[in-house]
C-alpha cells in the first residue's frame, strides 16, 4: 500500500502489470497492437454465424416453426412485385406489358422457383405479382439482389409506371443498409463529440486522444472476437452495434479514471512511475471491480434463453473485458512512453480552467443539503425519483413492425403502398397441427370445419368462394392452414383473432383428435409470444443481477450495508429511467423532436437489456465514488467529511465520464430505428440521473444519514466509531479508489 511518502509496500496484480508495462512500454504497446490485429484477423477468417429464424423462435409460435422445419414445410422466401401508376389511373396496356416483362426476367433467374399470376387490387389501381425464391429463406437476403435488378430493369423500361419490389429478403436488406448508414453517421458524430468533451476534461489534445484510441482498439478487437464467438452463440445481427455502443462508453471511461488519477498524483509531486503505480493501485482496481460488475450483469442476459440477449451479452462482455485489459496493460505503457508529453499540446484557456488549484466551488455547494439535513434530503430526493418512475407501471411491451421502420427506406415505402392496395396481404395466422399419420383424415376434416367456422368472422379475411387450402407434410403428420387477417399486425383486432384461434376455435376442433397437438404462428403470434417470453424471464434476470451485484460489492468493500445501498440507489436510477422511457415513447409529445411516430409501446427486448446495462454501467461511478469516500474514512475523517471530500475529489472525473456516456447514447437516440431511439433515450436519461441526482443527492444523504453503519460489519465501522469518540488511530489509505 501507499502512505504519504513511500513506494508501495504491497503490490497487487494491477500494480505489477502496470509496472511491467511502464518499464517496458515498447513491448507492451507492440503486444497490444498485435493482440488487436490478431483478434480482428481471426474474426475475419472465421466469419460470422448468423442466427436463423429457428434460433429466435420462442413460445407456441416457435414450437410451430420447429414442427414445420422438421417436416420440411418451411415457407419459402417470397418477394412481391407491385405495379402502380405514379399519378392518375393505372394504364392497363402499359401495366400488362410491364407484368409480362418483369415475369419473363424473373423466370429466367436460377434463384426463382415460380412467378404467380398477377392479382389486381379491388380499386384497380395496382397489380401484384408474387415470386417464390429458391433455397433457405434465412439466407434469401444474400440472394435477392438479382430479383431486385430484374425489377429495376423493368422499371427503367416503363418509367411512367411505378414498378417496385418488397418482401422479407429485400426489406431486411434495405433495413441493414439503413443501419449501416446510421451507425456510420453515429460513429462520425460520436468521435469528435467525445474528443471535445475530453479536451474540456483534460485541456490537452494528446490526453484527450488517448482514451478514444484505446476505446476504438477495444471495439476492433471485440468485433473480431465476437465473430469467433458467433459459432457458439449465433449473432442476432445486433452484436456489432452493442459492441460499438458499450465500447465507446466504457472504454473511454476506464481510461479517463486511470489517466485522471495519474495526473492528480503527478500534480502532488510524484514521479511519473510512482504516479502510474498509484493509478494502477487505486483507479486500476476500481476499473477491475466495475468491469467485473458490468460483465456479471451482462451475463444475466444468458438466463433469458434467447438468442438475441445471448448475442448482446457476448458482445458486451467481450468489449468490456478487452477495455479493462487495455486499461491495465497498454494504458500504463502509453503514459510511460509519452511522459509529460501527455499534456501537450495544451488548449490555453481550457488548460487553465481544468488545472487550476484549490477546491471546486460548485460541488461543495450542491452537497450542502445532503450533509446538513441528510434525512429530509434523502426522503425528498427518493420520493422525486419514485414519482418519475411511476409511469413505468403502465409500460406496454410490443415488437417493432414494418410500420415502425424508417420511411426513408425505399422498401418500406413500397410495403406501405402494398399494404394500402392489398390489405389482405398484410397479416397471416398460420395454424399448424401435428398428429400421427393415421389421424390425417380427422385433422383435415377438423381444419375444414375451422375454415367454415371462420368464414363469417369479421376478424378473418376468408372469402366463401375462395377458401384457404390445407397443406400436408410428406409423411402425413403435419397439417398447416394459413388464414388472412385484414388488420395491422400490432392491432387489437389482430391480437383478438389469435386469442380466438388459440383459446376457443382450435381447442374445440383439435382436442377431440387423439394425440393431436396444435400451435399458431405468424407475425401476430411471434410478436405476442416474444413479449410474453421477456416478461417470464425478466424476474430471473433481475434476481441474478441483484444477487451477484450484492456479492461483488460486499466482497469489495467488506460491507453488507454498502452492498444493500448499491442495490437501492441503482434500482431507483433504473426505475426513474424506465419512467422517462414510458413518458417519451408511449406518448406523442416527442414524435417531432425525435423524428418518429409512437406506436404506444416499448420494444419488448428493451426493458430487460436496459436494466442489465444500467445496473452494470452505474457501477463505474458507484465504485469510484464510494472508494474515494472509503479512503477518506480510512484517513480518519468523519463520515460526513469523507462524503464531502470523496465526492468533491471525484466529481470532475465522474461528471466527465457521465457526459461522455450521455453524448454517445444520445447520438443513438438520433438513429432512425425505433429500437435504438428507445435504447439511446433510456441509457442517456439513466446515466444523467445516476451521475447528477443519485451521486450528488441520494447517495451522499444516505451515507451521511447512516454514518459509521455504512461500513458494517467491516473493521472500518469500528474505526469510525472510535473516531466519533475521539480515539482516532492511523490507518493505511485504501486501495479501492
Amino acid at each position: 500500500m501507499y502512505d504519504t511518502d513511500q513506494r508501495p509496500r504491497r503490490r497487487g496484480a494491477t500494480v505489477r502489470v502496470a509496472r511491467w508495462s511502464a518499464t517496458h512500454p515498447g513491448r507492451a504497446i507492440a503486444l497490444w497492437l498485435a493482440f488487436v490485429a490478431a483478434c480482428f484477423a481471426i474474426g475475419q477468417a472465421a466469419g460470422t454465424r448468423k442466427a436463423t429464424s429457428l434460433d429466435q423462435a420462442v413460445g407456441q409460435s416457435g414450437q410451430a416453426q420447429h414442427w414445420l422445419h422438421d417436416a420440411k414445410m418451411d415457407d419459402p422466401a417470397k418477394e412481391s412485385i407491385l405495379i402502380s401508376s405514379r399519378s392518375g389511373a393505372l394504364d392497363a396496356t402499359s401495366a400488362t406489358r410491364a407484368i409480362a416483362d418483369v415475369t419473363q426476367r424473373l423466370e429466367q433467374l436460377p434463384g426463382v422457383v415460380h412467378v404467380d399470376d398477377p392479382q389486381r387490387s379491388k380499386s384497380g389501381d395496382a397489380i401484384l405479382v408474387n415470386v417464390t425464391m429458391r433455397g433457405d429463406p434465412d439466407t434469401a437476403q444474400d440472394r435477392v439482389q438479382p430479383l431486385q435488378d430484374a425489377t429495376s430493369a423493368t422499371q427503367h423500361s416503363y418509367p411512367k409506371l411505378r414498378v417496385e419490389e418488397v418482401g422479407d429478403a429485400s426489406l431486411g436488406k434495405g433495413v441493414n443498409t439503413e443501419l449501416g448508414k446510421s451507425f456510420g453517421k453515429a460513429t462520425g458524430i460520436s468521435l469528435p463529440v467525445t474528443l471535445i468533451i475530453l479536451l474540456v476534461a483534460f485541456g490537452a489534445i494528446i490526453a484527450a486522444g488517448v482514451p478514444v484510441l484505446l476505446a476504438l482498439s477495444a471495439v476492433f478487437a471485440a468485433v473480431g472476437l465476437s465473430t469467433v464467438a458467433s459459432h457458439l452463440v449465433p449473432d442476432s445481427g445486433t452484436t456489432s452495434s452493442v459492441i460499438l455502443l458499450m465500447g465507446m462508453a466504457v472504454g473511454v471511461d476506464y481510461s479517463l479514471f486511470y489517466l485522471k488519477r495519474e495526473r492528480e498524483e503527478r500534480a502532488r509531486g510524484r514521479s511519473h512511475l510512482d504516479a502510474i503505480e498509484i493509478a494502477a493501485q487505486t483507479s486500476g482496481h476500481s476499473v477491475v471491480v466495475s468491469g467485473l460488475a458490468v460483465i456479471v450483469a451482462m451475463a444475466g442476459m444468458f438466463l433469458a434463453h434467447d438468442v438475441i440477449f445471448s448475442s448482446l451479452a457476448v458482445g458486451s462482455i467481450l468489449v468490456i473485458g478487452v477495455a479493462v485489459l487495455g486499461s491495465l496493460t497498454v494504458l500504463p505503457a502509453v503514459l510511460a512512453k509519452l511522459g509529460r508529453r501527455i499534456d501537450r499540446p495544451r488548449v490555453p484557456f481550457v488548460w487553465r480552467l481544468t488545472n487550476r488549484g484549490g477546491e471546486p466551488r460548485l460541488w461543495p455547494a450542491l452537497l450542502k443539503p445532503a450533509l446538513r439535513r441528510p434525512g429530509a434530503t434523502f426522503l425528498i430526493s427518493a420520493a422525486a425519483m419514485l414519482v418519475l418512475a411511476l409511469p413505468a407501471l403502465g409500460m406496454k411491451l410490443g415488437q417493432s413492425t414494418e410500420n415502425d421502420l424508417p420511411k426513408a427506406i425505399p422498401e418500406v415505402q413500397t410495403y406501405d403502398r402494398l399494404a394500402a392496395a392489398f390489405p389482405g396481404e398484410q397479416v397471416t395466422q398460420e395454424i399448424v397441427v401435428r398428429a400421427p399419420a393415421q389421424q390425417a383424415g380427422q385433422v383435415s376434416a377438423a381444419l375444414s370445419g375451422v375454415t367454415h367456422q371462420l368464414t363469417s368472422n369479421r376478424l378473418f379475411a376468408i372469402d366463401g368462394s375462395d377458401r384457404p387450402q390445407t397443406r400436408v407434410s410428406a409423411d402425413g403428420t403435419v397439417h398447416t392452414l394459413s388464414v388472412d387477417v385484414p388488420y395491422q399486425v400490432s392491432s387489437h383486432e389482430a391480437r383478438q383473432s389469435l386469442q380466438q384461434l388459440r383459446n376457443d376455435v382450435l381447442p374445440g376442433a383439435i382436442d377431440k383428435i387423439p394425440s393431436a397437438e396444435f400451435a399458431v404462428t405468424g407475425g401476430v403470434a411471434t410478436n405476442i409470444d416474444y413479449s410474453q417470453h421477456q416478461r417470464d424471464k425478466l424476474p430471473a434476470v433481475i434476481g441474478f443481477v441483484l444477487a451477484l451485484t450484492f456479492l461483488i460489492m460486499a466482497f469489495t468493500f467488506r460491507s453488507l450495508v454498502i452492498a444493500l445501498m448499491t442495490i437501492l440507489v441503482n434500482m431507483l436510477s433504473a426505475a426513474a429511467a424506465f419512467g422517462v422511457l414510458v413518458l417519451t415513447f408511449q406518448n406523442h409529445w416527442a414524435d417531432k423532436l425525435l423524428n418518429y411516430h409512437s406506436n404506444g409501446t416499448i420494444v419488448s427486448w428493451i426493458p430487460l437489456f436496459l436494466f442489465v446495462v444500467l445496473f452494470g454501467l452505474s457501477m463505474d461511478y458507484h465504485v469510484f465514488v464510494v472508494s474515494r469516500i472509503r479512503e477518506a474514512v480510512q484517513r480518519g475523517e468523519s463520515t460526513r467529511d469523507a462524503v464531502r471530500s470523496g465526492i468533491t475529489r471525484s466529481a470532475g472525473v465522474v461528471t466527465s465520464a457521465a457526459v461522455v456516456m450521455v453524448s454517445v447514447f444520445a447520438i443513438f437516440a438520433s438513429l432512425n430505428m425505433i429500437e435504438f431511439k428507445q435504447l439511446g433515450v433510456g441509457l442517456a436519461a439513466a446515466i444523467l440521473i445516476d451521475a447528477l441526482v443519485v451521486r450528488a443527492v441520494v447517495l451522499p444523504s444516505l451515507m451521511a444519514l447512516l454514518g459509521r453503519a455504512n461500513w458494517w460489519p467491516s473493521r472500518l465501522s469500528r474505526r469510525a466509531a472510535r473516531h466519533v469518540r475521539g480515539e482516532v488511530e492511523p490507518v493505511q489509505p485504501s486501495v479501492y479508489v
